[in-house]
C-alpha cells in the first residue's frame, strides 16, 4: 500500500504538543482530585473514571473513543505496574500467617463467587449462560488498592490485612484464565480441563515469579550501580520481566509479577525508600491512565437498560456470593465471625473487573457491550456503597487497633570498595528510638553511627548523645553485619532501648 492511501495522517510535532498538554492537565486534575477522594472516603478510581466520562462523547470533551483492543492492551500494561507496586509493598511477615487462608479464598472462593453470581445473572436477569459465566468471572476479582484506600484511617488486625492483600494479589490470575476461556470457548463441557489449565498456569507463573524475583534481588544486592536512581528502574524492569517471562511460558504473568515484586520487596535492597517512592508514583500514573481510558470507553447514554441488571447482579454478589465464599473458605481456618464479616464487605471491585470486561469485546462475544456496561455500573454503584462504609464497619466490629511505632524506612547504599553499606534514616514521629542514647542502640561490632543531622546541623555523636524525633542518622556497617545492624535499628525503633528484652526483634 502506498503512503497516504488508506492510512491516517501521521502524528506531527503539533499533535504531540496538544497530546502532552491534555495528558499533563488530566494528571494535574487527577492528582488534585485525590485529596477530594481521601476526604470523602471514596476510592480514587471513581474520580478517574469520572474524568474519563467527562472527556468522552457524552461529556464536555466530546472525544469519541471505542477502541476496546487498545484499552485492553493499555489496561494489561497498567495492571502489571499496579501489581508490581502492590507486591513491592507487601510485607511477608503480615501475609505469611494468612497465606493458606488467602490462597483458598483466591481459588475456591473465586469458584463459589463465579457459580453463585453466574446463576443469578442467568435466572434473575435472563442472560445466556455464556454471558452469565463471563460476568460471574469478571466481577469475582477483588482490588487491594480500592480496599486499602478507604481503610487507611483505621489499623486492622494483621490477619485481616494479610488475607485481603494476598487474596487480591492471587485471585487475578485464575479470574483472567476463566474470562479468556469463557470468551473464546463459551461454557466448558469438561470442568476438570479448565481446572487443570488454571493449576498449570498458576504453577508456571509462581515458579517463574519466585525465580526472577530471587535472582533480581541477589543481583541488586551484590552489584553496586553507579547511580542511586538506577535501582528503582532496575527493580521495575525485573518485575516486568517476570510478567513477560511468565506469560510467554504460558503461565500466569500476573501472578509472576506479583510474586517477583513481593520477593524483591522483602529482600532489603539498596536505596529502598527511593525505589518504593518511584514504584508508588508509577502505580498512580498507571491507575490514572487506565481509569481515564476506561471512562472514555463507556458511553453513558447506553447504560440506561443495564442499570437494573447491574444492581441485581451486584446485590447477589455483595450480599450472597462474597459472604458465602468467605464463610466456606475461612471457617476451616477458625477465622472469627467479625473478621469474616469485614472481609465479606471488603470485597471491593476496582481496576481488574472493568479491564477484564474488554476481553469479550475484543473476542467478539455476543452482547459483549452489554457485559461491559453491566460491569461498569456494578463497580461504580457498589464502590459508592461499600467504600465509605468500610471504616465505619471496621470500628463497629471493634477491629481497629492502636497504631504501631512508625517504621524507620532505612535506606541502604552499597560501598563497594570498602565492602560495606551506608545506612541512612530519619527517626519518625511515634518512634521509640526517641530518648535512646547512641550506646543504648547496642549495634553489632562492625557498625557505628557516624553522623547525626538535627535541625539542619550535622555533628559526630558521642556514645551518650540522646536521639530525638526528626534526627537523621548515618550508620556505616560492614557487609557481614549489615543485616544484623538493620534489624537492631528497627527493633529499637519499634520497642525502645529494651527491645531485645521485650521480645521485639525488628525483623521484616
Amino acid at each position: 500500500m502506498r503512503a497516504g492511501q488508506g492510512r491516517e495522517r501521521p502524528l506531527t510535532v503539533h499533535d504531540l504538543n496538544q497530546l502532552l498538554l491534555v495528558c499533563s492537565l488530566v494528571l494535574l486534575v487527577a492528582v488534585a482530585a485525590v485529596r477530594i477522594s481521601s476526604r470523602s472516603g471514596l476510592p480514587s478510581l471513581l474520580v478517574y473514571l469520572g474524568i474519563g466520562v467527562l472527556m468522552g462523547q457524552d461529556g464536555i470533551g466530546g472525544i469519541r473513543f471505542d477502541d476496546a483492543e487498545l484499552t485492553q492492551v493499555i489496561g494489561y500494561a497498567a495492571l502489571v505496574v499496579i501489581l508490581a507496586e502492590g507486591g513491592l509493598g507487601t510485607k511477608w511477615k503480615e501475609i505469611k500467617p494468612a497465606l493458606p487462608a488467602a490462597t483458598v479464598l483466591a481459588l475456591a472462593g473465586v469458584a463459589v463467587s463465579v457459580g453463585v453470581t453466574a446463576t443469578a445473572a442467568h435466572y434473575l436477569v435472563g442472560l445466556e449462560w455464556r454471558q452469565a459465566l463471563i460476568i460471574g468471572a469478571v466481577v469475582s476479582s477483588t482490588d487491594a488498592a480500592a480496599v486499602f484506600s478507604v481503610l487507611r484511617k483505621i489499623r486492622l488486625p494483621a490477619r485481616v490485612t494479610g488475607t485481603l492483600e494476598a487474596e487480591s494479589g492471587f485471585n487475578d490470575a485464575p479470574v483472567v484464565i476463566m474470562v479468556v476461556a469463557f470468551s473464546h470457548h463459551g461454557p466448558i463441557e469438561h470442568w476438570y480441563v479448565l481446572l487443570g489449565e488454571i493449576a498449570l498456569e498458576l504453577a508456571i507463573g509462581a515458579a517463574i515469579g519466585i525465580a526472577v524475583g530471587w535472582l533480581g534481588a541477589w543481583g541488586l544486592r551484590h552489584v553496586a550501580l553507579p547511580a542511586s536512581g538506577l535501582y528503582p528502574i532496575a527493580v521495575m524492569a525485573i518485575a516486568v520481566t517476570a510478567y513477560a517471562a511468565g506469560a510467554m511460558a504460558h503461565g500466569s504473568g500476573f501472578l509472576a509479577v506479583y510474586l517477583a515484586s513481593m520477593v524483591m520487596g522483602n529482600a532489603k535492597l539498596p536505596h529502598w525508600p527511593a525505589t518504593r517512592g518511584f514504584a508508588d508514583g508509577l502505580g498512580w500514573i498507571a491507575q490514572i491512565g487506565m481509569f481515564v481510558l476506561l471512562g472514555l470507553l463507556v458511553t453513558p447514554h447506553e447504560l440506561g437498560d443495564d442499570i437494573l441488571p447491574a444492581l441485581v447482579i451486584g446485590l447477589v454478589l455483595t450480599m450472597v456470593a462474597r459472604p458465602l465464599s468467605v464463610v466456606v473458605c475461612l471457617t476451616p481456618f477458625r477465622v472469627v465471625w467479625r473478621e469474616q464479616a469485614l472481609m465479606s464487605w471488603a470485597g471491593l471491585r476496582g481496576a481488574v473487573p472493568i479491564i477484564l470486561a474488554t476481553i469479550p469485546m475484543v473476542g467478539g462475544v455476543e452482547d459483549s457491550r452489554r457485559i461491559f456496561n453491566i460491569v461498569f455500573v456494578l463497580v461504580v454503584v457498589y464502590t459508592l456503597v461499600q467504600g465509605p462504609t468500610l471504616p465505619w464497619l471496621g470500628r463497629k466490629l471493634n477491629l481497629g487497633q492502636e497504631p504501631e511505632a512508625a517504621d524507620l524506612g532505612i535506606e541502604s547504599a552499597p560501598l563497594e570498595r570498602l565492602r560495606g553499606h551506608l545506612l541512612s534514616f530519619a527517626i519518625p514521629e511515634g518512634s521509640k528510638m526517641h530518648g535512646v542514647e547512641i550506646n543504648e542502640l547496642r549495634l553489632p561490632a562492625g557498625a557505628a553511627v557516624t553522623l547525626v543531622v538535627r535541625e539542619g546541623k550535622s555533628f559526630v555523636p558521642l556514645p551518650t548523645t540522646v536521639l530525638r524525633r526528626g534526627d537523621e542518622l548515618l550508620v556505616v556497617a560492614t557487609d557481614p553485619v549489615r543485616d544484623a545492624a538493620e534489624r537492631r535499628l528497627r527493633a529499637v525503633g519499634a520497642g525502645g532501648k529494651l527491645a531485645g528484652w521485650l521480645g521485639t526483634n525488628g525483623t521484616i
